[in-house]
């Protein structure tokens, strides 16, 4: 079956130009940053790129997912990569110093996982105990099912858009519990949670190394389900979400070509390879 690619244009008028411009490109280098969810993956994509196309550099760097879409709003990245929406407050900032409203390209899935050590005896948790965790509500693992011990809050710095995601679709819009310590980084979080009996964290499924996926229930009487190729494409897995790139303006010529890389067969199966999920 034909493949659909999608471009979301948000645009704010005409007068607008590619963010792929000659001064740019006749360098033939592409910059790209923002989420450190997904550097891993960006990176893989560069090294294949270039080396099917040796006369082109492509620069990835993580940051989080904010300063990503901050250095494309400052003009300093050809591409944002983030793990969550841009903001409305985001999007007028670059209305306002490039008449566009950007163009969202999905480039992967991604299953948000819930880290536990392997230790820990508990395997399943709703969605409602792990809002109630990560807000303080459920402090001892005895809650839950566990032993009783202290349950020890891992998370991201505000700066990430894994943590922006986690709190407006798992926390409901809620502050964190003031106990969470927040890490700069998803490896940071998952080499604290395995060497944490007590702890608990939340990040991309292609990290889950050293440590165990919590089985994630919608409720109390639906199953628990771990993400997964099929949990993820079929949505039965509660906590998905596209992983994004952002540019300025629809893309063109180089650019256009290693977006249009990313997206193709080849780019799609190293997304699964390196962990995340296929788009289609």
């Amino acid at each position: 079956m034909k493949r659909r690619i999608l471009y979301i244009l948000l645009v704010a008028g005409l007068g607008l130009f590619s963010i792929f411009t000659s001064a740019v490109f006749g360098r033939k280098s592409i910059t790209v940053k923002g989420s450190d969810t997904m550097v891993i993956l960006g990176q893989r994509w560069a090294e294949e790129f270039m080396k099917a196309n040796p006369d082109m550099i492509v620069q990835v760097t993580g940051g989080g997912s904010g300063t990503g879409i901050a250095a494309l709003i400052n003009g300093t990245t050809d591409i944002a990569q983030a793990s969550r929406p841009m903001k409305q407050a985001e999007k007028e900032k670059l209305r306002d110093r490039f008449n566009s409203l950007g163009v969202e390209i999905p480039v992967a899935k991604d299953g948000l996982s819930v880290y536990l050590n392997e230790a820990n005896p508990v395997e399943e948790l709703t969605l409602a105990q792990i809002k109630d965790i990560y807000t303080g509500k459920i402090a001892n693992w005895k809650e839950v099912g566990g032993p009783d011990a202290k349950i020890i809050l891992y998370g991201r710095e505000n700066s990430s858009g894994t943590y922006v995601f986690f709190k407006d679709n798992v926390l409901k819009g809620e502050d964190y519990a003031p106990a969470t310590q927040t890490l700069p980084g998803t490896a940071a979080v998952v080499n604290a949670v395995a060497k944490d009996k007590n702890g608990i964290g939340y990040g991309g499924a292609a990290y889950a190394k050293g440590v165990k996926d919590a089985k994630v229930k919608k409720d109390a009487n639906s199953p628990g389900i771990v993400p997964n190729l099929e949990t993820v494409a079929n949505g039965s897995y509660p906590i998905w979400r596209y992983l994004n790139w952002y540019t300025r303006t629809k893309p063109t010529g180089d650019g256009k070509k290693f977006v249009d890389y990313a997206l193709s067969k080849e780019g799609q199966a190293i997304v699964t390879k390196v962990g995340y999920f296929p788009i289609k």
